[in-house]
C-alpha cells in the first residue's frame, strides 16, 4: 500500500521533473529522495519515470498514478482537517470553482459576507470552465462552483442566481463606439468577431450563435477566447466585437458597451452543488441567492440599468 510520504516524494518529483528542484522543494536532500523513488517503483512493480542524464519524464503508468497521488494527499489532508475541526466544534473548508468573469461579480460580495458570518471557514478557490463544475462536484474536488447557466446533470443541483442580458463589446475605435443608445446586433454582421469556443460553455456558446441567427447573420469568428473576461480583453487589444453578459460589463477606458435593441438574449449565472449538500454549502447558495436578488450589479450595461 502506498504510504502519504511516499505520494508527496512522488508528486514532487512529478510536477517539477527534476530530482534536485524536487528535494529542495520538500526540504530534504536529494539522494534519499531519489531512493525512495526507486524503493516506490520497485515496490509497485513498475517504472513511474523516465530518467537520462539531461531529463526526467513521466512513464504513462506515471502520469494516471499522479493524479491518484494528489488524491490521496487531498484526503489525508481532508481528513485531518475535519477530525481537527470535529474535536474543537469549529471550522471547516469549502472548495469552490467559478467563471472569471465571477471574480469581479459576485463572488467578492460573496466571499466578504460568508467570512463575516463564519471566519473559521477556510475557502479554496480556483477559476473553472462551465463544463467543469459538474465533474468537479461528483469527484469532490468542489463544493460549489458559479458558473454561467449549464443543462442539469445528474447528482447535482442548480439554483439560478441571476438573469443577465448580453451587451455588445465593441473597441473604442469602432464606429459603433459613438454613441452610447442601443444597438442593432445586424449592424456587426460584417464585422470581425471575438468568440468562445463552444466546450467552454456550451449554453453560454449556443446563446451568442441564436442570438446572431435571429438578428439575421451568423459571424464567422476571427479570434477564439477561453472566458467572458478573456473575451473582453481580446476586444480591448482592438481585435475585433463580441457579444457578453451585462454582468461582465465593467467600465474599461478602451471597450464600449451598448445595451442590444429588440430584446437581447439573456444567460443565467448560476450556482451549482451535488445533490445533497452539506451544511456549509447551502448556506453559501442561500447567501448568494439572497446578495444577488438584493444588489444585482451596477455597472454601464448592466440588467439592472440597461433600457
Amino acid at each position: 500500500m502506498v504510504e502519504i510520504r511516499q505520494a508527496r516524494y512522488f508528486v514532487a518529483v512529478a510536477e517539477e521533473l527534476h530530482f534536485g528542484r524536487a528535494a529542495e522543494r520538500l526540504q530534504m536532500s536529494q539522494p534519499p529522495l531519489s531512493q525512495a523513488i526507486k524503493q516506490l517503483e520497485r515496490q509497485l512493480g513498475f517504472e513511474l519515470l523516465h530518467r537520462t542524464q539531461r531529463s526526467v519524464a513521466l512513464s504513462e503508468a506515471g502520469a494516471v498514478f499522479l493524479e491518484h497521488c494528489r488524491a490521496l494527499i487531498r484526503q489525508a489532508e481532508d481528513a485531518e482537517i475535519a477530525a481537527r475541526h470535529a474535536a474543537t466544534g469549529r471550522g471547516g473548508r469549502l472548495s469552490l470553482g467559478a467563471v472569471a468573469s465571477a471574480f469581479s461579480w459576485p463572488l467578492p460580495l460573496v466571499l466578504e459576507q460568508f467570512h463575516e458570518d463564519a471566519p473559521d471557514i477556510e475557502i479554496r478557490t480556483q477559476e473553472i470552465d462551465t463544463h467543469e463544475a459538474a465533474a468537479g462536484l461528483l469527484d469532490r474536488t468542489l463544493d460549489w462552483a458559479i458558473v454561467r447557466q449549464t443543462a442539469p446533470v445528474r447528482g447535482t443541483t442548480a439554483t439560478s442566481l441571476f438573469v443577465d442580458r448580453f451587451v455588445a463589446a465593441l473597441p473604442v475605435g469602432h464606429p459603433g463606439a459613438a454613441d452610447d443608445g442601443p444597438l442593432d446586433l445586424a449592424d456587426l454582421a460584417a464585422d470581425t468577431w471575438v468568440w468562445l469556443n463552444r466546450h467552454i460553455s456550451p449554453d453560454y456558446h449556443d446563446a451568442m450563435a441564436a442570438m446572431c441567427r435571429t438578428a439575421g447573420f451568423s459571424p464567422v469568428p476571427t479570434h477564439w477566447a477561453r472566458s467572458v473576461t478573456s473575451q473582453i480583453a481580446m476586444v480591448e487589444c482592438g481585435l475585433g466585437v463580441t457579444v457578453v453578459p451585462a454582468a461582465a460589463s465593467a467600465a474599461r477606458p478602451t471597450v464600449r458597451f451598448r445595451p442590444l435593441r429588440h430584446g437581447a438574449a439573456t444567460i443565467e449565472l448560476t450556482a451549482m452543488t451535488r445533490s445533497a449538500p452539506g451544511a456549509l454549502t447551502e448556506r453559501l447558495t442561500e447567501l448568494a441567492t439572497r446578495l444577488t436578488a438584493a444588489q444585482g450589479p451596477m455597472w454601464p450595461g448592466s440588467a439592472s440599468t440597461a433600457t
